[in-house]
């Protein structure tokens, strides 16, 4: 055995669980065929424990993280507990913490998975959106004053340092070097955001002329970046964003990749511990039912292999999914999918164990 990585796993909030445990079975049937070991690590973050102990992400477990090669995350997100709490105190602080400034998105239509775009199949939807993971309205920069009068004044500051530009538009830039089509597309909006977006597209520039002169690059704003993601998906290859319109536009692409279900992502230190989960929430009416896809949290787990270096496990979980993708499921849906979400991961780790692929 080559080696042996340490992984925390959050099953966190809902179905949280149930599609990690799936995630987890696949990487165990991979990490047995390629003849690397799993040290995975259960980690008990998410509304149920902040309800039952007030705590969110105690200081030493993140300790604990960081000494970990990754992080495989289910959800979070929980009925009971109210919106912004889990989200900053457990998703933002672990990315924060841990500086995962990179938030990678695949957007790639599988076989046999039905898309809402007219006329569109995989050959028209593959390409990835880079977005950048820290700055941006995320940092925390605002607050309120003369709160609950008629004259209240909300403040929230999009925040942007050329350091953190320059190291988003440089992972941007070596990731699309090394597709085929070595394309980068800017999605900005410098007509409007006239201070933020005018340095990204300055420095997108001087670096790609001084250190990428073989990537071609373009530049969309926003608006017509969500336009033509819809009506010609083909036209893209890399795209690299900040934080607010990153989050947006990858919900969008989702959509024309079939839906959560489906969608991945990863918060990426390319030199630190990184956190890979599926995009979609934590669904907590399907919890305890069975039925939730678990496809995404399995591609997720696929992402984390490719990142710590386990490339052909990971294309073997992705031939894997495609095979399911094409060959067995009704739909993606939840309740739909004609298998159970255990029977689903049992497909992907049966195909990834036997090398069907």
């Amino acid at each position: 055995m080559s080696r042996t990585y340490k992984v925390a796993v959050i099953g966190g909030d809902g179905t949280g669980p149930e599609v990690v445990r799936e995630a987890v079975k696949v990487l165990q049937a991979a990490a047995q065929r390629f003849s690397f070991g799993l040290d995975l690590r259960d980690y008990d973050l998410g509304g149920d424990r902040y309800l039952r102990t007030g705590e969110l992400v105690p200081d030493s477990v993140l300790e604990e993280l960081r000494r970990c090669d990754a992080i495989l995350l289910g959800a979070i997100g929980h009925p009971d507990v109210k919106p912004g709490i889990l989200e900053k105190g457990i998703l933002l602080r672990i990315r924060f913490e841990f500086d995962q400034y990179i938030n990678l998105r695949p957007v790639k239509l599988y076989p046999g998975v039905e898309c809402p775009l007219k006329d569109k199949g995989p050959e028209h939807i593959d390409y990835v959106v880079v977005r950048e993971n820290t700055g941006d309205l995320y940092c925390g920069a605002g607050g309120f004053s003369m709160r609950g009068t008629p004259h209240e004044v909300a403040i929230q500051t999009s925040i942007y340092t050329r350091f953190q530009v320059d190291r988003c538009l440089r992972y941007a830039f070596e990731l699309a070097r090394r597709r085929p089509r070595k394309t980068l597309a800017l999605c900005g909006k410098t007509n409007v955001l006239t201070y933020v977006y005018d340095l990204w597209e300055r420095a997108f520039h001087e670096m790609g002329a001084k250190e990428f002169p073989d990537v071609k690059r373009e530049y969309y704003h926003v608006d017509a970046t969500c336009m033509w993601m819809v009506k010609n998906p083909e036209w893209f290859d890399v795209i690299v964003t900040g934080n607010m319109f990153g989050d947006i536009i990858t919900d969008l692409a989702a959509i024309t990749q079939g839906g959560m279900g489906i969608a991945a992502g990863g918060n990426i230190h390319p030199d630190g511990v990184s956190m890979f989960e599926p995009i979609g929430g934590s669904a907590p009416k399907y919890t305890g039912k069975n039925v939730i896809n678990p496809l995404a949290a399995i591609c997720a787990g696929g992402m984390m292999l490719k990142h710590v270096g386990e490339e052909r496990a990971a294309e073997a979980i992705e031939r894997a999914v495609m095979y399911v993708t094409a060959n067995k499921l009704k739909s993606l849906a939840a309740g739909r999918m004609g298998y159970t979400t255990t029977e689903v991961g049992d497909l992907v780790a049966s195909h990834v164990a036997s090398g069907g692929d």
